[in-house]
């Protein structure tokens, strides 16, 4: 299969539509044994998707050594990488993984740093482990109230945006990365960061989905406006759109179990799987670049390219809107 490209922003850096989230090859919410991870990403690469999205944070360095083993069988310039900054590894004898939501991470423990020297740090670790000589895209990774909450909020924010950001620009100045951005599971944050400075992308997970689509309020019309790209971070929602229990990496709410199932019973009426049209829809937004979801099995990612190219009628659409379940306003995949 052949994928289609969309640039990030301004920049000369282009991804296929279909991405890949590396988060679960490193363990996320379940251990993943070397094998099954490399075949998962081999079957991505076989199925046309060029665009691997990683960070030392995942399973604390595992997610980055498997991607890197994997892509450097590969040309360096048939394929896009992104990995992210804020959280230097220091070693530890025990790690503190499942608290993290990481089964079996390294023995590393991370440390949260977002100032100049950190993230320049930060890409030279992340080469080395990768076993690559460059990276394409670099984003800062979890500032926020979601992750830090209001005590440690202020200072880390200051802090990636101000000395984390001219890192980045510098290091996109000198050729070391293509693009830089941030990497975050709520929208406040983004919409704070417009104000600080130019960003030529924003990765953005589980908030712009068929569950949720609070960022049409304002942040995507503000990145459209200001040229920046918008990289969809878990589309099924942490595995609630695509048949599980898990939302936002917790139990999922009663409520939200109760709209998936309304939404996959219009699916199922449309004869079309909920996986397809939760993986479609965010793509239709001319903010969006790419849509990543994760894949610990080759079946996994076989089934993301499935659904990706998975026909669905204009009148799905048309229902799930009649039906209060999106939004008047977002714009809907072409049948």
């Amino acid at each position: 299969m052949t994928l289609s490209t969309r640039r990030l922003g301004a920049t000369s850096v282009s991804v296929t539509t279909l991405g890949f989230g590396c988060a679960p090859i490193g363990g996320l919410l379940g251990a993943v044994d070397e094998r099954p991870a490399r075949h998962a990403l081999d079957t991505a690469w076989e199925g046309g998707v060029r665009y691997f999205d990683t960070a030392p944070f995942y399973g604390f360095g595992a997610s980055e050594r498997r991607v890197g083993d994997a892509l450097r069988e590969h040309p360096r310039d048939d394929y896009v990488l992104s990995t992210k900054a804020g959280r230097l590894l220091r070693p530890h004898a025990d790690p503190p993984g499942a608290e993290n939501g990481w089964e079996q991470p390294l023995p590393f423990r991370p440390v949260y740093d977002y100032g100049y020297d950190a993230v320049r740090r930060s890409l030279e670790d992340s080469l080395q482990r990768l076993g690559l000589e460059r990276i394409d895209v670099l984003l800062l990774h979890d500032i926020g109230r979601f992750t830090h909450a209001e005590a440690a909020h202020a200072h880390h924010f200051e802090a990636a945006t101000t000395g984390g950001l001219k890192a980045l620009m510098e290091m996109k100045r000198e050729g070391l990365i293509g693009a830089y951005g941030i990497g975050v599971n709520e929208t406040a944050v983004l919409m704070a960061a417009l104000e600080r400075g130019e960003w030529d992308c924003f990765l953005l997970a589980g908030r712009y989905t068929l569950l949720e689509q609070d960022a049409l309020d304002d942040l995507l019309t503000l990145c459209v406006s200001r040229g920046t790209s918008i990289i969809c971070g878990g589309p099924y929602n942490s595995g609630l759109l695509a048949g599980g229990a898990t939302w936002n990496y917790a139990e999922a709410p009663a409520d939200l179990i109760a709209r998936r199932d309304r939404l996959a019973a219009i699916c199922n009426d449309h004869g079309v799987s909920l996986r397809a049209a939760a993986l479609q829809f965010p793509l239709a937004h001319p903010a969006v670049a790419s849509v990543i979801p994760g894949a610990r099995t080759p079946d996994e990612a076989r089934d993301n390219l499935a659904r990706l190219a998975e026909p669905l009628p204009a009148d799905l659409w048309r229902e799930l809107q009649h039906e209060n379940l999106l939004r008047p306003d977002a714009p809907i995949p072409s049948a």
